[in-house]
């Protein structure tokens, strides 16, 4: 029973400090783990240069939506991997859906070496 107490107290030290020294390493870091394919594509797209195209313009100047907004899906939104062309080379499509003041918003983005363009952007 003594020996047994010395193996639990043994293993809580070591796993104490292990959770320290993790702590420690990754505290400062703005670590995340993107498993999904979802998160992680629009971590990507989020990392590259944004560009708007021309007839979103139109959509900005008119205030139906702003960056902010495109942002916000760009972070939330889901991505329709079945319409999306995700074998282009050398640029790829995603279409991404969210939503703004409970209405439906579907962008395209066309994802280049270090650019992603919105190209469409629908408001239903």
């Amino acid at each position: 029973m003594e020996d047994m107490r010395k193996r639990f107290a043994l293993y809580g030290f070591g796993f104490l400090m292990g959770i320290g020294l993790v702590f420690f390493f990754l505290g400062g870091k703005n670590a995340s783990c993107n498993w999904f394919p979802n998160d992680r594509m629009l971590k990507i797209i989020r990392s590259k240069h944004i560009q708007y195209s021309d007839n979103l313009d139109d959509a900005i100047n008119t205030k139906k939506i702003d960056s902010a907004d495109i942002n916000n899906i760009l972070i939330y939104g889901d991505i329709d991997f079945s319409k999306s062309q995700t074998k282009n080379n050398p640029c790829r499509k995603y279409l991404i859906h969210g939503e703004k003041d409970k209405k439906d918003i579907s962008i395209t983005v066309k994802i280049c070496d270090s650019i992603a363009t919105i190209e469409n952007l629908v408001l239903k």
